[in-house]
């Protein structure tokens, strides 16, 4: 006999523990991610001896402080375009002879003047940043003030050079030298005041008796142009020739603390 529909054989089920529903706090605690652990910062201390022969400490945490390296690679590049523009005012004469030269020299002056100047600062401002360790906000302000007067000694030298030395022209460009070194000095406080008084940058400048010096033979050559715009000029000259001659301040207490 056969059968077109064969029954069916049922198939033995297997007996599983039921599973236990899962508490919802334990549910949102596998949705949350763990946060990413900060990273770990270092910190050193420092045990010197002061000129007073007193004990310093001196606690510095890594991580913390502001690096200097972009504050240097933007002031090199803005002194940088300084000087271009400055070289770009020296435009050559038409005429091919010797006496077309002779315009251009009022221009030529001021610019070798004033690119003596730039590299002065560039000069100073490298040592400084050598000497320094870390920025912050009121240091960036400070160097971005010293910049702009830097940045106005291109207009200053051309309108002098193309006035032949005119009172007016003359005095502007003692003013602008005469607030570019304000803004040094205030760069340099601000410097000594983030890395404390007993500090090698603080220690380094003192006084700053030479800036002082600066600033007033700065006022003396404005004052001259009522006189004679050439003694202004001279005043001028006489600035830059006292700061041409390297000043070995930072570098020797640099050179004392490494001995040390």
């Amino acid at each position: 006999m056969r059968l077109d529909n064969p029954p069916r054989i049922p198939t033995p089920r297997r007996h599983t523990a039921p599973q236990k529903p899962t508490p919802r706090h334990n549910l949102a605690r596998r949705r949350k991610t763990k946060p990413p652990r900060p990273a770990l910062r270092r910190a050193t201390f420092r045990i010197r001896l002061s000129p007073t022969h007193q004990v310093v400490i001196q606690f510095h945490q890594q991580g913390t402080a502001m690096g200097k390296t972009r504050l240097e690679a933007f002031s090199d590049g803005v002194i940088a375009i300084i000087i271009t523009i400055m070289v770009l005012e020296l435009r050559p004469p038409h005429a091919p002879s010797l006496d077309a030269l002779r315009p251009l020299l009022p221009i030529f002056i001021s610019y070798v003047l004033s690119f003596i100047y730039v590299g002065i600062y560039w000069n100073n401002h490298h040592h400084l940043m050598h000497a320094a360790h870390h920025v912050d906000g009121r240091v960036l302000w400070a160097n971005m003030h010293l910049l702009f007067w830097l940045s106005l000694v291109p207009f200053a030298t051309g309108w002098m050079g193309e006035s032949g030395f005119a009172a007016v022209p003359v005095a502007a460009y003692g003013v602008v030298l005469l607030l570019a070194g304000a803004a040094f000095v205030i760069l340099t406080r601000a410097l000594a005041r983030l890395h404390g008084p007993d500090s090698t940058l603080a220690r380094a400048v003192g006084s700053d008796r030479k800036g002082k010096i600066s600033m007033l033979l700065y006022v003396l050559g404005i004052l001259g142009v009522l006189i004679n715009p050439w003694i202004a000029f001279a005043i001028y000259a006489i600035v830059a020739m006292i700061w041409f001659i390297p000043d070995r301040r930072i570098a020797r207490r640099l050179e004392e603390r490494q001995q040390q």
